[in-house]
């Protein structure tokens, strides 16, 4: 996590020092008369001090503001985008006494951060979020730790919400981790389909998919959490356009009812790791692309014939199909390859990641 501590006195200074011995890929931002004081590096800072958080809002994953708790609210203020972009915000006070996760707590990292930053400075870690400051779980939490896509922010509130007051949520997880996770804490109980949950007459409702779910079936009280399983197996012939990749892929997501938030990477054969178009759709939506050799390709026994074509171009006996099944390591084959224009796409769905808590 790459942090920025700022400090603005010279007390502040040597705490902001203890801080950045203590926590990796952490810089310390001090003004000039004080650059002396803390007895490590710093980056010395002239200009005026609203311009240098606005700066660093834009670098920094988190923000650890030596200072009064008014002054950073005025500088951040016009500068917040939302839970899951801004940057953590931890403030100390200049006597060290506490460490206030002030912004982008669970998403952001503030309330580990704060965390540390009192353990780093013997200061009084203050955490304000509700579930924390109950001692329960949350969604968003559970969400990041196993780098589950949210599919709609604003249902955090909602469902955490219903978690506080002890109503019943109905959870369709077909990993396993949600229970896991909860261990017993809040009102959830499990279902093994959708139907099931949501006539069960639950206050709200979790539903860990890689599914598009039909609009009749939306409730104002479900959350979607989105694990990321799927594979996409590409293959294109020389100069395809990443607007045709992306159509295509588009298209044969949703005739799966398949969400493209759920993909993990993009899978296709070495001898494509330079088509421009591939890794611009790629880019656009900051897709890992995995490419294999030929001979690893010809290892994969595909569940469609082999291709004389892909044989004939790259020496391998097909690149959707095997590429998807190499990547997604033991999964399984969801949509066998199909061809459009110049695009042939196949989709395999990783097994269930394992707990990580």
């Amino acid at each position: 996590m790459k942090i920025a501590i700022i400090a603005i006195t010279g007390t502040g200074a040597r705490i902001g020092a203890r801080l950045r011995k203590g926590l990796p890929d952490a810089r310390l931002f001090l003004p000039a008369k004080y650059s002396g004081v803390a007895g490590c590096p710093a980056t010395v800072f002239a200009e005026e001090l609203k311009h240098l958080v606005k700066k660093l809002w834009c670098e920094a994953e988190g923000l650890i503001c030596i200072m009064a708790t008014g002054i950073v609210v005025r500088m951040v203020a016009p500068l917040l985008e939302g839970k899951d972009r801004d940057p953590a915000v931890v403030v100390m006070d200049d006597a060290g006494r506490f460490a206030v996760s002030l912004l982008s707590g669970h998403l952001g990292g503030a309330n580990e951060l704060a965390a540390q930053c009192a353990t780093l400075t013997g200061a009084t870690a203050v955490i304000t979020t509700a579930t924390d400051s109950h001692s329960l779980p949350s969604f968003d939490m559970l969400a990041k730790e196993q780098s589950w896509v949210i599919d709609d922010l604003s249902r955090i509130k909602t469902l955490n919400m219903l978690l506080l007051e002890d109503a019943g949520i109905a959870v369709v997880d077909p990993t396993g981790i949600v229970e896991q996770y909860f261990a017993g804490r809040g009102k959830l109980s499990f279902y093994d389909d959708f139907p099931s949950a949501l006539g069960s007459g639950a206050g709200g409702f979790l539903f860990v998919t890689n599914r598009v779910l039909p609009h009749r079936i939306q409730s104002p009280n479900l959350l979607i959490l989105r694990p990321r399983n799927l594979v996409l197996g590409i293959g294109c012939n020389s100069g395809t356009k990443a607007d045709e990749i992306d159509a295509a892929v588009r298209a044969n997501l949703e005739r799966l009812f398949l969400s493209l938030k759920s993909v993990r990477c993009i899978a296709s054969a070495t001898a494509k790791s330079g088509e421009a178009g591939l890794l611009a759709f790629a880019e656009k939506y900051s897709l890992p692309v995995e490419f294999h050799e030929s001979d690893q390709l010809n290892t994969v026994e595909a569940p469609t014939p082999p291709s004389q074509h892909a044989m004939d171009a790259i020496g391998a006996a097909g690149v959707a199909e095997p590429a998807a099944i190499l990547s997604s390591r033991g999964g399984k084959i969801l949509a066998k390859k199909v061809k459009s224009g110049n695009v042939t796409l196949a989709v395999a769905e990783t097994g269930h990641d394992k707990v990580r808590f």
